[in-house]
């Protein structure tokens, strides 16, 4: 398969003499069908146009039975977040050529005469809020936004007041190298009520730096009502997420969150991973939610009920495994989760009593697991903590 792949702008494209000629000597091609009202005038013919729309499957299906190189149009820079990744991953043996124009966020970069060299670029386009996420986690300088027409501006603008990043401003630009083409320096407030061009893009542009202690203080928290103390407290949590090894992995569950203190410290340290958060106590998604806001920790997945009665199965595997709550049925989780452990999986605990020391050594022994680290730490006038590390040794797999 050959596929021939021209990035244009949102005008009528101004093709080179040797793409003109491409193009005559073409049958097939390929785009969506605002790409169409701009090339036609330009195609042979007797040409053949595969729109390029839901399901894919069918496009996909009209391009395997194409037995001649096809020309595909695609907006701005395809090795951009663009059409050129979609084919390269489905045909990887094709032979793809690019060409690229420009794409809609150095367009608006360029219009707004913005120093592009901290400029970092994400995609909530027909995508979860993951990336976007990360990045305003990390509070980047400079952070390029390609939208749809779910997650548009204002709806970006209202998420970043959600969760607390007032510390930016937003730059709008609608219908690029349209007839509407409009650029606008916009509040985030005065973002969240407005109405845009379908086709847009955004420049989020820090204004100031919103500063999360590296520890958070417990009183900082919100707590669960007469139990001020029932959390877990900093320098323990602190060194929890170290036997997590919480920079080194991907995907950590947090088994009875409380506050979310573990799980919102976590997503602070590594913005990239994913957090599942499970809690019985109804009132606690409360309490995670209104911290989450409150530190600026968007994208934890919070799973609400008794953590015995889930499906696991349906819940991404985890690399790894904070203990925080287990209603005195330790040994008994331990055989829940042993079905959805990973080689790499650790499990972590902080325990209070030594009833759940002992207890979550014989859950480790039940499912193949060996205590890796154990550490006792005294702090103030509270109890001494037992911090446990479980992995399972490649010594005892079979």
């Amino acid at each position: 398969m050959i596929f021939h792949i021209i990035g244009i702008g949102n005008k009528t494209p101004d093709f080179t003499t040797e793409q003109q000629q491409s193009i005559l000597d073409t049958l097939v091609f390929s785009g969506g069908k605002r790409h169409y009202e701009l090339v036609k005038d330009y195609l042979p013919k007797n040409h053949q146009w595969i729109a390029i729309q839901s399901p894919m499957s069918q496009v996909f299906e009209a391009y395997e039975k194409a037995t001649v190189p096809i020309i595909v149009f695609a907006s701005g820079n395809p090795l951009f977040y663009g059409f050129s990744n979609t084919l390269k991953n489905k045909y990887p043996d094709a032979k793809i050529i690019t060409t690229p124009y420009f794409s809609s966020i150095q367009l608006l970069a360029n219009a707004m005469h913005l120093n592009s060299n901290q400029l970092e670029t994400v995609s909530v386009h027909g995508r979860s809020w993951k990336a976007l996420d990360t990045i305003l986690i990390q509070q980047k300088e400079s952070i390029g936004v390609l939208t749809d027409a779910e997650k548009t501006p204002a709806t970006i603008a209202k998420r970043l007041l959600e969760y607390g990043y007032d510390n930016y401003k937003i730059i709008v630009g609608e219908d690029i190298e349209g007839e509407r083409e409009k650029f606008q320096k916009l509040s985030l407030l005065e973002a969240s009520t407005m109405k845009f061009h379908s086709l847009n893009c955004v420049i989020l542009k820090k204004t100031a730096h919103r500063q999360i202690d590296f520890g958070i203080k417990d009183a900082d928290f919100k707590g669960l009502p007469g139990r001020p103390k029932m959390i877990t407290k900093m320098p323990i949590r602190l060194m929890a997420l170290h036997y997590l090894d919480i920079l080194n992995v991907d995907i950590v569950w947090d088994i009875g969150f409380c506050t979310g203190s573990v799980s919102i410290e976590a997503k602070l340290k590594n913005p990239d991973i994913a957090v599942v958060a499970f809690e019985k106590r109804p009132e606690c998604e409360a309490i995670m939610i209104e911290n989450q806001k409150c530190f600026g920790v968007p994208g934890i997945q919070v799973v609400m009920g008794d953590f015995f009665e889930h499906d696991l199965t349906q819940f991404t595997k985890p690399e790894a495994i904070f203990i925080g709550g287990h209603g005195g049925k330790l040994e008994e989780l331990f055989l829940k989760i042993a079905p959805i452990l990973q080689l790499e999986t650790c499990i972590v605990i902080n325990a209070v009593k030594e009833s759940s020391v002992q207890a979550f050594k014989a859950g480790c022994n039940k499912i193949g697991y060996t205590i890796v680290e154990e550490s006792k730490l005294s702090l103030d006038e509270y109890n001494p903590i037992t911090l446990l590390k479980a992995i399972k040794l490649r010594s005892k797999i079979k």
